[in-house]
């Protein structure tokens, strides 16, 4: 046996902790004695120490710590157990982090207002593009809410392509949309409106279904999208009405068509004209960039006339090396 200083020892926990376990019930000595009231315990116990500490650092209380021990599960289910409370530990460092970068991102936005030089602002037209795409809904236009949405839509994306054999011929290009539920539409909506609608609420290739991601008033429809050519789709055997076989059709579809590939194809028309930004780093820092970009183009005498598309000119592993070109399509006010 071990007096309580050696298994305390053992056990990497300290005698004061010991002497409380026993108090409560929680780990009792394996013998007292009776004349000088000294613990001692036994080396097997160490197994429910381990148990302990494990639940109680997985945020547990001492209370449901001794439920669980009580309950005598199994190995397996301890472990299961532990993982569980782990994923779910994670999860809540992620969404801390997260919350973290976006107070960060806001700091960043004050102390950069007013350093954007009218160098840093090309306005031009841009030119149309075919994309391959997939969609689907975030809750509003924030960072923190396309992000989660975007980034798994672009790696599928490319995993589909790959499979299809599709090519890309260029960077990756997402635009978005405002996606009203079907209920929201005003009265005067004809039958046609009202099912492109219901289509475009549908649209979340990103593993879940539209009942999952109920489109809210202040919802987007994010499109991922990467430039491909007519080429390398009718290599592919896609027609323009999404069916594989015949070849050498031209795409003329203006909203997203499906190919049957697993991703849709939309011919996205030329904007006449766009204030560009060139954004250095993560997308989740973007607000410094298109706050400033805004503060441009009411100086100089335009307003928004849409949502921007983000063009994707330089993507490694480092986000921090990401270039990316905000796209703002603009009209004189």
């Amino acid at each position: 046996m071990f007096s309580i200083g050696d298994f305390a020892q053992y056990g990497r926990v300290s005698a004061r902790m010991l002497r409380h376990y026993d108090a409560i019930g929680l780990l009792c000595p394996a013998r007292t004695d009776p004349v000088s009231g000294y613990r001692y315990y036994e080396a097997a116990q160490l197994a429910r120490l381990n148990r302990i500490i494990a639940l109680k650092d997985l945020g547990f209380s001492l209370q449901q710590v001794g439920a669980i021990l009580a309950e005598e599960v199994s190995v397996p289910e301890l472990r299961g157990m532990l993982r569980l409370r782990r994923a779910e530990l994670e999860a809540s460092l992620a969404a801390a982090g997260a919350r973290l970068a976006q107070v960060e991102a806001r700091l960043r936005t004050i102390e950069s207002e007013g350093r954007m030089s009218a160098d840093d602002v090309v306005v031009k037209r841009t030119g149309a593009v075919l994309l391959a795409e997939l969609s689907g809904i975030a809750a509003s236009y924030g960072p923190e809410d396309i992000g989660p949405v975007i980034q798994p839509l672009y790696g599928e994306l490319c995993r589909r392509l790959e499979t299809a054999g599709v090519t890309p011929a260029g960077p990756g290009l997402a635009y978005y949309e405002d996606a009203h539920a079907p209920e929201a539409l005003e009265p005067e909506t004809s039958e046609a409106e009202t099912a492109a609608a219901r289509k475009l609420a549908a649209k979340t290739p990103a593993a879940k279904t539209a009942e999952e991601h109920e489109p809210t008033p202040e919802a987007i429809v994010v499109h991922a999208g990467i430039v491909i050519t007519e080429e390398a789709l009718a290599k592919a055997g896609v027609t323009t009405d999404g069916t594989p076989g015949r070849t050498g059709t031209t795409f003329v579809t203006l909203t997203p068509a499906p190919t049957g590939l697993g991703f849709d194809v939309v011919a996205l028309p030329a904007l006449d004209c766009v204030a560009t930004v060139v954004h250095r780093g993560p997308m989740g820092r973007i607000l410094p960039t298109v706050q400033n970009l805004a503060h441009w183009i009411d100086a100089n005498g335009y307003r928004s006339a849409g949502y921007a598309r983000e063009l994707y000119l330089e993507c490694p592993p480092d986000q921090e090396k990401w270039v990316t070109e905000i796209q703002e399509p603009v009209v004189r006010a």
